[in-house]
C-alpha cells in the first residue's frame, strides 16, 4: 500500500487475522485492503479539502445509494464538525438517489436511476455528488449528464474509491479517497448482491464468497 493513497496492483492486503469482522463471512474474504481507521482518516482529509474549496457555499449533497451511504454519512459528519470550529461554514441539504447497474460481480449495460426523476430543485445550486466507488466511469458519466440537465450552478464529485480498470472514461472524481486495483471489493456499505454492507473494513471478496452469494 502506498502513502499517496494509490494502492498498487501487487498489494496483497492485510491478513484477516489482524482484524475483527463478522464470523458469518468466514471464508468469504481474501484480505482487508483498507482498514476502517484508514478510511476515517482519509475521509477527514477529504472533508478539509471540500471545506477549503466550498466553504461559505450552500451545497446540496447527492448521496448515491446504496454503496455510498456510509461514506456520505461520515463525510457529512466531518464537514459539519469542521464547520462548527471554523469561520467557514457549509450549509448542506442531503438528497438520496440510487443507481443499479451490477449483477453479481459484473457491471451491466442497464443503469437505473431511482429517486432522481425530478431534480429541478438543483437549479442554480452547488451540488456535491458522493459515491462509494467509481469503476469504468460510465455510471458516473450518465449520472452527471442527468444532473447537468437540471442546470445546477456547480457540480463536484467525491468518490471514496476509484478502481483502475480497462476502458475507463476520463471521469475522475474531484475528491478521491483511494485508487485501487481492479479487484471486487466489499464492506463499508459496498456490497455483493446485498451482502457485506455490514463490514467495517473494505475487503476483497474471495471466489468462494462470490459463489456462495451468487444469484
Amino acid at each position: 500500500m502506498c502513502s499517496d493513497t494509490t494502492i498498487k496492483d501487487d498489494w496483497p492486503g492485510y491478513s484477516l487475522d489482524l482484524f475483527n469482522y463478522p464470523a458469518h463471512y468466514c471464508g468469504d474474504l481474501d484480505c482487508v485492503i483498507i482498514p476502517h481507521g484508514v478510511i476515517m482518516d482519509r475521509t477527514e482529509r477529504l472533508a478539509r479539502n471540500i471545506m477549503d474549496d466550498l466553504g461559505d457555499h450552500d451545497i446540496v449533497v447527492l448521496c448515491v445509494l446504496k454503496g455510498g451511504y456510509q461514506f456520505c454519512a461520515d463525510l457529512v459528519e466531518r464537514i459539519k464538525a469542521l464547520s462548527r470550529n471554523s469561520s467557514h461554514t457549509i450549509p448542506m441539504r442531503v438528497h438520496f438517489i440510487r443507481l443499479r447497474s451490477y449483477l453479481n460481480d459484473q457491471s451491466t449495460k442497464d443503469l437505473h436511476i431511482l429517486g432522481a426523476e425530478d431534480l429541478s430543485f438543483l437549479a442554480g445550486k452547488n451540488v456535491l455528488i458522493v459515491e462509494g466507488i467509481v469503476g469504468t466511469g460510465k455510471t458516473m458519466e450518465t449520472l452527471l449528464k442527468h444532473v447537468q440537465a437540471f442546470r445546477p450552478k456547480m457540480i463536484k464529485v467525491a468518490g471514496l474509491l476509484v478502481k483502475r480498470v480497462q476502458h475507463s472514461l476520463a471521469c475522475v472524481p474531484d475528491y478521491v479517497g483511494f485508487e485501487i486495483p481492479d479487484r471486487f471489493v466489499v464492506g463499508y456499505a459496498l456490497d455483493y448482491n446485498e451482502y457485506f454492507r455490514d463490514l467495517n473494513h473494505i475487503c476483497v471478496i474471495s471466489e468462494s464468497g462470490k459463489k456462495k452469494y451468487k444469484v
